[in-house]
């Protein structure tokens, strides 16, 4: 049973971040694989693979099987190395065994999510 718990946790995944997405008018969704770790600005913590699941020009959101707090520093890394940008955590949203995340970008990333 707790294989099935995790899929279902995962499965929703979309859904939870969604929901935080509606306070981010701007928001659209993507699915971008990173590997995302917390930072002090010099050092690397606690590596998490995860998928941002929308975008801003600013933002990003996603949700992570382990807890963050407003103002945590984190680096967002893509498995192909074409997003490499540390952010600041501006909202949290905590769930059963998720915790739902928006990040700003701590410097300005241009062209990093192309609108149709």
């Amino acid at each position: 049973m707790p294989n099935q718990a995790t899929a279902t946790a995962r499965a929703l995944q979309p859904e939870l971040v969604g929901r935080l997405a509606k306070f981010f008018p701007q928001a659209t969704p993507v699915r971008i694989p990173i590997r995302l770790s917390r930072t002090d600005g010099k050092e690397k913590y606690s590596i998490e693979e995860t998928v941002i699941e929308f975008g801003t020009a600013c933002e990003v959101l996603f949700a992570l099987d382990s807890p963050v707090e407003f103002a945590d520093r984190v680096l967002l890394e893509s498995k192909d190395g074409s997003l490499r940008i540390e952010a600041s955590v501006v909202a949290v949203q905590y769930h059963p065994n998720r915790t739902v995340v928006a990040a700003r970008f701590l410097r300005n990333v241009p062209n990093w999510i192309v609108k149709p």
